[in-house]
């Protein structure tokens, strides 16, 4: 079967999901959404193009509908597009706020609509690996973690614009809180966290630099950090560390300057295991690139609806992921360590 495709957004990863469609034999796209109304890629042009989501949605009745908006617009667009009759593959964050991703989620079991969270590390077989590795050396787990981007020109101005509304621990962070939740299948207990405007060019109330820390009910505990601006270091902006009592798994080859090249954001190299008894270097050659990895995404949502895959556990974590990052930029905004149990405030990030 043959799914009519709808795409709403087409920034870079919009762009990368539809070219992934426009290569797979079992998607036919039938529509574009831009807020501009154009389509920049050339083997894109000759689609529809809408500068309306909804309107889209009216007139194209697709089979799928792949959410790459801006974060604000994503639990609505979502929810239509379940209550239109479509899957939904939707980009990480997957809602603004706690209640928001939750609303999705429910909107999804009860239409029996398909939903897939864009965390595209979960399609990559080296962080796949790592993940196995951690596991392997068992816990409890020290989590060290992070991506800093020393981003000027257009990818400042991306920033910026996303800075609007999402905070860059919160765009980042979900992906490698799901990794630290993978490996340890703990319950996150209470997260703490600080950050700093490092910019007169975001807004007062938004910081571009951050850092938390969460504690699991296992006695695991996970560090991440994120900035983005002209101002930030390439010293080792991309660290990948679990540690246990039985030794730890690295990645060896993330630091290698350009911290604003996407491909860079996901590539391994190598992983370094080592064990109190001597170290193991496991060699990743041939890494897929960003858009073999969209790729992949795009494969798994198809077969999710052609295999009727449960994904209960993969909203489950999206919604927890988003959680814990939500959390820490509550404790940032406050001052004040905030504990999971309790409700968060519906604040904007």
């Amino acid at each position: 079967m043959t799914l009519r495709v709808l795409i709403a957004g087409l920034g870079n990863m919009g762009a990368s999901h539809a070219l992934a469609h426009h290569a797979n034999p079992d998607s036919q796209i039938v529509g574009l959404v831009s807020r501009s109304g154009t389509v920049g890629h050339r083997d894109l042009q000759s689609y529809p193009i809408f500068a309306d989501f909804h309107q889209a949605l009216a007139d194209t009745k697709p089979d799928l509908v792949v959410v790459a908006t801006y974060t604000e617009t994503h639990a609505d667009f979502a929810i239509a597009a379940m209550e239109a009759g479509a899957h939904v593959f939707v980009e990480k964050p997957l809602a603004m706020t706690v209640a928001d991703a939750a609303r999705v989620t429910a909107k999804a079991k009860a239409t029996g609509r398909k939903l897939v969270v864009g965390y595209i590390l979960r399609h990559h077989p080296s962080w796949v690996r790592l993940i196995q590795e951690a596991r392997n050396l068992g816990g409890p787990f020290v989590f060290r973690m992070n991506l800093n981007q020393q981003s000027s020109g257009a990818e400042w101005e991306t920033h910026k614009a996303l800075m609007q509304t999402t905070s860059p621990i919160v765009d980042c962070g979900v992906h490698y809180v799901d990794v630290m939740c993978q490996i340890t299948d703990a319950t996150p207990l209470r997260v703490h966290g600080m950050g700093l405007r490092l910019s007169d060019e975001i807004d007062p109330n938004m910081y571009n630099y951050g850092q938390f820390q969460v504690i699991f009910d296992d006695g695991s505990v996970g560090w991440y950090e994120a900035g983005w601006g002209p101002m930030m270091s390439e010293t080792a902006f991309f660290v990948k560390d679990v540690v246990s009592p039985n030794g730890s798994v690295s990645i060896t080859d993330g630091n290698k300057g350009a911290s604003a090249d996407i491909d860079g954001h996901t590539a391994v190299g190598g992983l370094l295991v080592h064990r109190p008894d001597g170290d193991t270097l496991i060699d990743l050659p041939d890494e897929p690139g960003h858009q073999d990895l969209c790729d992949a995404e795009q494969a798994y949502m198809i077969r999710a609806i052609a295999e009727d895959i449960d994904l209960t556990r993969h909203m489950n974590d999206a919604v927890q992921s988003l959680a814990i990052c939500l959390a820490a930029d509550q404790s940032i905004r406050t001052g004040a360590p905030v504990a999971l149990s309790a409700p968060l405030k519906e604040t904007t990030q």
